[in-house]
Order: structure tokens, then C-alpha cells, then sequence
């Protein structure tokens, strides 16, 4: 007993030859009462566009953005950190800084004054526009659960203790 097994080109051909006249009369009827083809079929565009499915619509990106400063108290041992405190030292700092955030103080100095972040440090922490996908999760969360102006407590990421402040 042998088997025969189907190529992709054997299956190309099969489905080629099925679909070779696509522009003959649609029925035997057509052609009994000597309509020409074009006459009975929709015109070849409309015919294509109803053979195929729904375009589906690309998947829409992340778009939402806001805009945050923060400040970033650092412990040894957390990611890129060059701090020497300990984790429940900073914990301790960054929930002070909070509490003057949501108090009133100037943010952008707490940042200048406090953060372990060198490159929004000199900017009073301000992260400037971003999606939600390009920050760390908790960050991210926290930020876009903000209001324009809002501050947070204190969040831990990675990196550390972030006091973030939505400002749009």
C-alpha cells in the first residue's frame, strides 16, 4: 500500500485550477437564457470587496501619555543606584519628602535637594512626556492614576522610592 502525500505545489495547482474562471456566467441558468457573464456578476472591484473578510483594524498603540517629575531616593542594592543608605533609610527619607510634597513644598527643589535621579535632577525631577509602557510598571500605575497636579505617596520600583508629581 503507498501513500501519497500533498506538496505545496500539488496544493497551489489544486487551488489554482478550482479558482481559475472566476469570470464565467455564475450559473447554468446564465447561461441557458444567454446572458453574458458581465451582465449577471457585480463589476470585478465590488466583487473583490465582498469575497474578502472585514479588514481588520491594527491594533491601536498606547497613546495616552502624561507628563511627572519625581524624586528618586536610592538604597544600596537597588537598580543603577550608587546610594549607600539602607532600604528602610530610604523608605523613611522618601516618605518625609512625600509628606512636604503633599504639604505644600516646592516640588522641583524636593527634587534638587533629594533625588538619586541625575538626569531630571538638575530639572527639579521633571521626567517630561511619556507613555505608560516606557516606565516601570509601578511607576507607570502610580503616574497615570494621578490628576494634573496631584502628588503620590511613596512608590517603590527597582530603581527605588519615587515621589511622583503629575503635572499634565
Amino acid at each position: 500500500m503507498s501513500v501519497t502525500r500533498a506538496t505545496p505545489l500539488g496544493l497551489a495547482l489544486v487551488l489554482l485550477l478550482a479558482c481559475a474562471d472566476l469570470t464565467a456566467p455564475t450559473t447554468e441558468q446564465d447561461v441557458a437564457q444567454g446572458e453574458p457573464a458581465a451582465a449577471t456578476k457585480k463589476p470585478e472591484p465590488e466583487r473583490r470587496a465582498a469575497a474578502r473578510p472585514p479588514a481588520r483594524k491594527p491594533p491601536k498603540p498606547d497613546t495616552e501619555r502624561v507628563t511627572a517629575s519625581h524624586v528618586l531616593i536610592g538604597y544600596q542594592g537597588a537598580t543603577r543606584s550608587g546610594a549607600t543608605r539602607s532600604k528602610a533609610e530610604a523608605r523613611k527619607l522618601a516618605e518625609q519628602i512625600a509628606r512636604q510634597a503633599k504639604g505644600g513644598g516646592d516640588f522641583a527643589k524636593l527634587a534638587e535637594q533629594h533625588s538619586d535621579d541625575k538626569g531630571s535632577k538638575a530639572r527639579g525631577g521633571n521626567l517630561g512626556s511619556f507613555e505608560r509602557r516606557r516606565m516601570v510598571k509601578p511607576f507607570s500605575d502610580a503616574a497615570f492614576a494621578l490628576k494634573p497636579g496631584q502628588v503620590s505617596g511613596v512608590v517603590e520600583s527597582p530603581f527605588g522610592f519615587h515621589i511622583i508629581k503629575r503635572t499634565k
